[in-house]
């Protein structure tokens, strides 16, 4: 088989390892950087010479664009366009979540940050809060905002900013890293970055100790959403798990098989169609 990844960073650790376990099967593997060159997206890839996937590790415009112009052809591109451009939008991915019943926090969407400072709370929960850019990129805005005083300090940074609020998650800490490939689930945990392990915490819990129910929850995600490669971040909020951001094709690190997993993915034949909208 031919195998493409479509990445700017083909020497990331995972994708290596990948390439590397497809290539000693003899499979030839690719690198695309989508947003190379200046013209279509589309012309980056001849309609007569389709690989037989692409790996969409790219979340750039140009990147969902190649990807749909691949789809278009009849190409299979993981995770699809359609599903990796829903995530990329907290206002949307918040809704689909809902109306799924999955567990996250209530969510307000502002054009802009500088609306925040005017009229009612800025959310039903008041202070703190969780403020995000609407549109996940790289360098984007994730920060806890605790008083009007650090809302007036943020929007005068990011005051054109379109944004989602969020209301804060009281929890236990740490940020459990769920990961998933075609369904082998990952994990990690690290202290969550809008808080601090509880006082005494010397030593993060141990992964093993993910509870079921948070696999089940990660996988139900992935089912929502229609992603075959993706993160979930999970809180921990009195024992039950909250999740607070969903990620496709993330930059998964270490974790023990996920490079093999992802091998294995680009080599199963096509399942039922992705996340359409």
């Amino acid at each position: 088989m031919r195998v493409c990844l479509l990445t700017d960073k083909p020497d990331h650790p995972l994708l290596a390892a990948a390439a590397s376990a497809l290539t000693e099967t003899e499979h030839r593997v690719t690198f695309l950087d989508p947003d190379t060159g200046t013209g279509s997206p589309s012309q980056l890839v001849a309609p007569d010479d389709l690989a037989d996937v692409y790996l969409l590790k790219a979340h750039t415009p140009r990147a969902l664009a190649l990807a749909r112009s691949l789809e278009a052809l009849g190409a299979r591109v993981v995770n699809s366009a359609a599903a990796t451009e829903l995530c990329q939008d907290r206002t949307r991915t918040a809704a689909v979540a809902e109306g799924a019943g999955l567990p996250m926090p209530r969510t307000r969407t502002l054009e802009s940050l500088s609306e925040a400072l005017h009229g009612a709370e800025p959310t039903e929960s008041g202070y703190p809060l969780m403020v995000k850019s609407r549109h996940s990129r790289r360098a984007d805005l994730v920060a806890r905002v605790d008083g009007p005083d650090g809302l007036r300090d943020l929007a005068a940074k990011w005051s054109d900013e379109p944004v989602v609020l969020q209301e804060f998650v009281a929890n236990s800490g740490w940020d459990h890293k769920v990961w998933v490939i075609a369904g082998e689930v990952f994990a990690g945990v690290r202290p969550a970055p809008v808080g601090a392990p509880p006082d005494g915490a010397r030593s993060a819990p141990l992964v093993r100790d993910l509870p079921q129910d948070w696999a089940r929850l990660a996988l139900r995600t992935g089912e929502v959403f229609g992603l075959d490669v993706y993160g979930v971040d999970l809180l921990d909020r009195e024992g039950a798990p909250v999740v607070v951001d969903i990620n496709a094709f993330p930059g998964i690190r270490g974790p023990k098989g996920a490079p093999e997993a992802l091998a294995a993915l680009a080599l199963r034949r096509p399942g039922p169609p992705a996340y359409e909208t």
